[in-house]
């Protein structure tokens, strides 16, 4: 087996999702049956989620040596990832007026699937950013409170120097253990992606995937446009970084995030490879990465663009100027609010399009129709999300001196 481990990470991984296409397309329906070992691996990521989170966001506050510091990178952080939302969520309106998804569409079949329309205003979220029990917070995995409260903790260590620094020194060997167990789960990856892809290409098929293809194209194009456009471009044209590096220092939480639609979940191996590969500062790192997976959904938005066309076209609904604004606005704000979890999407779907007087009845319709094949779909969107976060996590990493180009510049090893 001395072969396997010579090969970088990433190329098993790669591998393993190659191999799990064609296993899952020989196996059919009987691929469900390698879900388990899929499962194993994601639960396994998740478990690592709040302990690394809180640990490496606590010892990154007492990095900085300055609270200040926090402001600047929070500002800039938080405006590029809606910066970069609105273009996506731009991007997928084109796409959707380009590709007309919803033309011709036939929902005479469809069994409704009903979502709940209320949303949380934007005050309730913002009061909800502050835990009522810190505990509770962790235990649920509440990533925002988790944030708010570790900023907190890594503050106070280093307002109270000395005093603090025994407490410091725990919560850094904290996040170097988690770093470890990191690394020993990212070895299951290869056996984790293989079973999750085999088991979506084995029961959904590539059949129920072609009957949504105008759809697919014009998702997966838009968001591959969104990456390549908007991300490289940020990292190359204003920053003044190689691509190559970029994608390539990723490949292992793209090929995460792509087999388990979670950006959450990926978490743990957006940070390692951001920190290993790409050379962005613990600092930047553990404060930037959980936020982008919670408020970045460029993915998201760019399909609630699509939808929303989609949506107008198979209803017969002629939109105006204002109507493909306020959508943007919209799926823009909702987007921010869903949940890094698979299909949470379409779960936002009906605040946009309330917009333009989609009804309930319309809205569970669509729903209902887009559900069984969401996940193909979903698999792209968490891709962009997580490939936003580490964009975005870089150019921070940049701008505040907290980028370490002679990593960036070689040869990802992890």
């Amino acid at each position: 087996m001395g072969w396997w481990f010579k090969m970088v990470l990433w190329q098993r991984v790669m591998g393993a999702l190659v191999l799990g296409v064609i296993a899952g397309l020989i196996l059919g329906d009987n691929a469900v049956w390698l879900k388990p070992i899929g499962d194993v691996f994601v639960t396994a990521i998740r478990m690592l989620v709040v302990p690394l989170i809180f640990t490496t966001l606590v010892a990154g506050v007492i990095g900085m040596g300055e609270p200040a510091k926090l402001g600047t990178i929070g500002l800039r952080a938080i405006g590029l990832y809606l910066g970069t939302t609105l273009v996506a969520v731009s991007i997928g309106l084109g796409f959707g007026t380009l590709f007309k998804p919803g033309a011709g569409v036939d929902f005479s079949d469809v069994v409704p699937h009903a979502v709940s329309t209320e949303s949380v205003s934007l005050t309730e979220r913002l009061i909800n950013i502050i835990p009522a029990n810190p505990f509770n917070a962790l235990a649920s995995g509440d990533v925002l409170s988790i944030i708010f409260f570790a900023i907190l903790v890594g503050i106070a260590i280093l307002t109270l120097g000395e005093k603090g620094k025994p407490v410091g020194d725990l919560f850094q060997s904290g996040a170097d253990i988690m770093f470890k167990i990191t690394h020993w789960v990212m070895e299951l990856a290869p056996f984790g992606v293989f079973a999750l892809i085999a088991w979506v290409t084995g029961t959904k098929g590539i059949e129920t995937f072609s009957s949504i293809l105008v759809l697919a194209a014009a998702v997966y194009l838009g968001c591959i446009t969104h990456i390549i456009l908007v991300y490289g471009g940020l990292l190359r044209f204003v920053l003044g970084l190689p691509l190559v590096r970029f994608f390539r220092g990723i490949l292992d939480a793209q090929a995460v995030a792509f087999s388990t639609s979670s950006s959450s979940g990926t978490l743990p191996v957006t940070i390692a490879c951001v920190q290993e590969n790409l050379g962005v500062k613990p600092s930047i790192a553990s404060s930037v990465l959980p936020l982008g997976a919670t408020i970045n959904m460029d993915g998201t938005s760019l399909y609630l663009g699509i939808l929303a066309l989609f949506a107008a076209q198979a209803f017969g609904i002629d939109l105006s100027f204002g109507d493909y604004l306020m959508i943007a606005i919209t799926a823009t704000l909702a987007s921010i609010g869903a949940a890094g979890i698979p299909s949470a999407s379409l779960f936002v779907l009906a605040t946009v399009l309330t917009v333009f007087n989609v009804s309930p009845e319309q809205t569970a319709i669509m729903v209902g129709f887009i559900l069984p094949f969401d996940r193909l779909l979903d698999m792209m969107r968490t891709l962009t999300n997580v490939t936003g976060d580490a964009a975005v996590a870089t150019a921070v990493a940049k701008w505040e001196g907290e980028l370490d180009e002679d990593i960036y510049r070689k040869v990802a090893t992890v």
